[in-house]
C-alpha cells in the first residue's frame, strides 16, 4: 500500500554532511508517522529519528541529537534526514519506515514492530 525509496547515501569524511531522502508513494500515508532507522555492521536495527504526521513533533536517538534533523515535505511526498558532523560510528545502512500505529508515534522510544512499511535502504559510510 505504501512504497518507500531511499536515496542520498554515500561516503564522506569524519565531520562531513549528507542529506538522505525518502520518496513516499501509496494510497493513504498522510496520517502515518515517518522514521529513519539504521543498522550498523554487527549491530541491531536502531531507530534514529521520527516525525509525526503533522510534522510538529520529532524524536531522536540520543547519539544523533544536535547533529541530525528529520523533516518532511508533503507536497513533494518526501521525508528527509539531514546529517551533519558525521562520525565513523554513524556508518550504517539507513532505512526509511512508515507506521500507521498512532500510539507509537507519540511515545518516547522507537518500537520497530509498529512500522508497517520499509524502504530497501541507502548506505552511509563515514571514514576517519
Amino acid at each position: 500500500q505504501v512504497e518507500l525509496v531511499e536515496s542520498g547515501g554515500g561516503s564522506v569524511q569524519n565531520g562531513g554532511s549528507l542529506r538522505l531522502s525518502c520518496a513516499v508513494s501509496g494510497n493513504d500515508y498522510s496520517t502515518y508517522c515517518m522514521a529513519w532507522f539504521r543498522r550498523a555492521p554487527g549491530k541491531d536495527l536502531r531507530g534514529v529519528a521520527r516525525i509525526s504526521p503533522e510534522g510538529d513533533s520529532t524524536l531522536y536517538f540520543e547519539s544523533v541529537k544536535g547533529r541530525f534533523t528529520i523533516s518532511q515535505d508533503k507536497d513533494k511526498n518526501t521525508v528527509y534526514l539531514q546529517m551533519n558532523s558525521l562520525k565513523p560510528e554513524d556508518t550504517a545502512m539507513y532505512y526509511c519506515a512508515a507506521s500507521a500505529h498512532q500510539h507509537y508515534c507519540s511515545v518516547n522510544w522507537f518500537y520497530t514492530d509498529s512500522y508497517n512499511y520499509w524502504g530497501q535502504g541507502t548506505q552511509v559510510t563515514v571514514s576517519s
